[in-house]
């Protein structure tokens, strides 16, 4: 081993980084001075390191794949977990569900009741989202000898859509529960008080005009109401939801964000519309 001296050391040590800074600087002018060459000693550097960056990512990807593995696991215990409480919880409604149908079935027979005739409907495609003179409504494309009417219901796989409002010959315009001219009469199932659902142009509607001592509570399911002849009874509509600022609205079970299949229903009803909208529309003569 070489024996240096202090003081050369010290020299050494003070010369180092100005050596290395213009080893720095002239390897940048090397580099502009002659690209080519700078990039075919990048390249050969680059091939020499690779086989031993490759050795060494190996064992870094290992690792970290059984990291993930290991997160996996946790969140399908935890997931398996959860599912098997919520399939205990649903086997528990289907008793309960069972049994009220079984119930249900016999008060029939003693009453000897008679189920409604199920309504007409007809599917038809959402081809525009233009409101119109409305802020939310939708356009649905329909063909001629339609049968479409005023005042049909408008629902998704999910729920309450709205109404049909305008009809032409190859087009009908629904307005939807969230416009502003939106009224619905719904009965809240918790307490079967009745209230006004009112559109706010916004995502969920307001509950108005329940019964006092009856408040909307957070959760509780929102069915139409036969209130005015408008709608139908029993109709889902959505779930209660407390604003920021504590006015109960409801979050609307229908995807109104996504539509494009509804369903159009009649049911008869003729509510507030004038008695020329009510009427059915002749079918026009094939020719």
């Amino acid at each position: 081993m070489i024996r240096l001296s202090i003081p050369l050391r010290q020299a050494l040590s003070r010369l180092s980084l100005p050596v290395l800074i213009a080893l720095a600087f002239g390897t940048m002018l090397l580099g502009k001075a002659d690209a080519l060459l700078a990039e075919r000693a990048r390249m050969a550097l680059t091939d020499a390191f690779a086989p031993i960056w490759a050795a060494l990512q190996q064992p870094v990807a290992t690792v970290r794949e059984a990291v993930q593995e290991g997160e996996s696991l946790l969140k399908l215990r935890a997931e398996n977990a959860r599912l098997r409480e919520e399939n205990e919880r649903l086997r528990r409604w289907q008793a309960a569900a069972l049994a009220l149908e079984a119930e249900n079935a016999v008060f029939q027979r003693q009453l000897h009741f008679v189920p409604e005739a199920a309504p007409a409907f007809q599917t038809v495609r959402v081809v525009a989202d233009g409101g119109g003179i409305y802020a939310r409504a939708v356009l649905l494309g329909i063909g001629p000898n339609h049968g479409v009417r005023k005042g049909q219901i408008a629902l998704d796989e999910r729920g309450l859509v709205g109404r049909v409002t305008e009809v032409g010959l190859r087009s009908a315009r629904v307005l939807l529960a969230t416009d502003m001219n939106s009224r619905i009469p719904v009965v809240l199932e918790g307490s079967r008080a009745r209230a006004m659902m009112v559109g706010t142009n916004g995502a969920r509607p307001r509950l108005q005009h329940w019964p006092e001592g009856s408040a909307p509570e957070e959760g509780e399911r929102v069915v139409t109401s036969a209130e005015a002849g408008a709608f139908p009874a029993g109709l889902p509509v959505g779930i209660v939801r407390r604003s920021e600022g504590g006015a109960p609205e409801v979050e609307l079970f229908a995807r109104l964000d996504r539509l494009d299949v509804v369903r159009l229903f009649d049911y008869g009803l003729g509510g507030i519309l004038p008695p020329e909208a009510v009427a059915r529309p002749e079918p026009r003569p094939r020719r």
